[in-house]
């Protein structure tokens, strides 16, 4: 099992971290209310996915 041989000083820790940022979710227009939502996920506000109606709201 590979082990580091030295120590890894805080700042080069810290700078590899600084690479790790959350992606903003993409947000679409939905097709019937014009809402924004997640893609491939059904309408939260009107419940349409894929042109016909999924959830009952």
């Amino acid at each position: 099992m590979a082990v580091p041989k030295r120590k890894m000083s805080r700042s080069n820790t810290r700078h590899r971290r600084s690479q790790w940022k959350a992606a903003v979710p993409t947000l679409v227009a939905c097709e019937r209310c014009h809402e924004p939502k997640l893609q491939h996920i059904a309408c939260p506000s009107c419940g349409t996915y894929n042109g016909r109606q999924v959830i009952e709201v």
